[in-house]
């Protein structure tokens, strides 16, 4: 009677244990750290923004959480070494657009398929993107701009932080919205072309919009439009593109995504529990305060959101005839 009594309340507790085992949000390893890999170098808002959500999850899982730069290659590096990585849920890609929907389309070969090597996980947030003329040009508006370059074409340059990034060709899809001829101007950062802003030696910038916020509001730039469907959280005083007149959108988004033979068990925690960090108050605050508007999607929404981008910008792309330096 004692023996069947134990084997009853050892089969409870098994099946306790079991339960609980499933109900963690966590399906990496034990043994192992979960391993965020931003394939850009520490410092800005994004690397910020993930080293408070790994503080976030450190305690919501338990466990160590630690997030590791890969710099390289325009981001291509630590892409690659995430598709390489064990697919077990212990090693995950936190990385802007650029790597995943707008660089299959412009390298050749960039060392890795963005959807076949991958499982998407989840949005994290998005972004919109901003244009801003200098003082010295006299517009104050989109009307106000395209009006000045259809009158001065042998001017018509506009800027960005990088050729072959997101504002390189959203400024593409404007200038063919607009009717107009933009020549481009590629800088190597933000600094460089906002000096050259507000010297007045470039006529227009387009970069992302929290980028161009604090000149804005000091006077020294002019932000005129921002790319999202819905008016910039930073900037809510300015009219999107579409609202002006243009019927166009392109927005940024920061993601999360696994190697591809991670388990479906896998990403399915991993989302929850990513997701539930994102949704914390600090988490929260800071995306507000880097003008990011908070998403968590499901995995199956990132993959619908990356492959929607990917036929969005194939035609803006393949039509520039843009060849980056590989």
């Amino acid at each position: 009677m004692r023996r069947k009594a134990f084997l009853l309340s050892l089969g409870t507790a098994l099946a306790v244990a079991a339960s609980a085992r499933a109900q963690a949000p966590l399906a990496a390893p034990a043994d192992k750290p979960l391993r965020f890999v931003s394939p850009y170098a520490a410092g800005g808002g994004g690397d910020s923004l993930i080293r408070l959500m790994a503080d976030a999850l450190r305690a919501s899982l338990d466990q160590p959480v630690v997030v590791e730069n890969r710099p390289g290659a325009a981001g291509r590096l630590g892409v690659q070494h995430v598709k390489d990585a064990p697919a077990d849920g212990s090693v995950l890609l936190y990385t802007p657009i650029a790597p995943m929907s707008i660089f299959p389309l412009v390298y050749k070969l960039p060392g890795y398929d963005a959807v076949a090597d991958f499982r998407p996980v989840t949005q994290i947030a998005t972004f919109d993107l901003g244009v801003a003329v200098g003082p010295a040009l006299p517009a104050r508006s989109l009307q106000d701009l395209v009006g000045w370059l259809k009158a001065n074409p042998d001017k018509a340059a506009y800027g960005t932080p990088a050729a072959g990034s997101l504002p390189h060709f959203f400024a593409m899809l404007f200038g063919r919205a607009a009717g107009i001829e933009l020549r481009h101007v590629p800088y190597k950062g933000n600094a460089p072309a906002l000096a050259d802003l507000t010297g007045g030696h470039l006529p227009l910038f387009f970069t992302s919009t929290p980028d161009l916020v604090e000149l804005h509001k000091a006077g020294r730039i002019h932000v005129l439009a921002t790319s999202g469907r819905e008016r910039s959280i930073v900037l809510p005083d300015i009219p999107t593109f579409a609202s002006a007149g243009y019927a166009i959108e392109g927005t940024g988004w920061y993601g999360v995504f696994a190697p591809a033979r991670t388990p479906d068990r896998a990403v399915s925690r991993l989302s929850e529990a990513i997701v539930a960090a994102s949704r914390t108050p600090p988490v929260v605050d800071r995306m507000k305060l880097l003008g990011l508007r908070p998403t968590g999607t499901t995995p199956a929404e990132l993959s619908r959101i990356q492959r929607a981008d990917l036929d969005l910008w194939g035609p803006i792309i393949r039509a520039s005839g843009f060849e980056p330096e590989q």
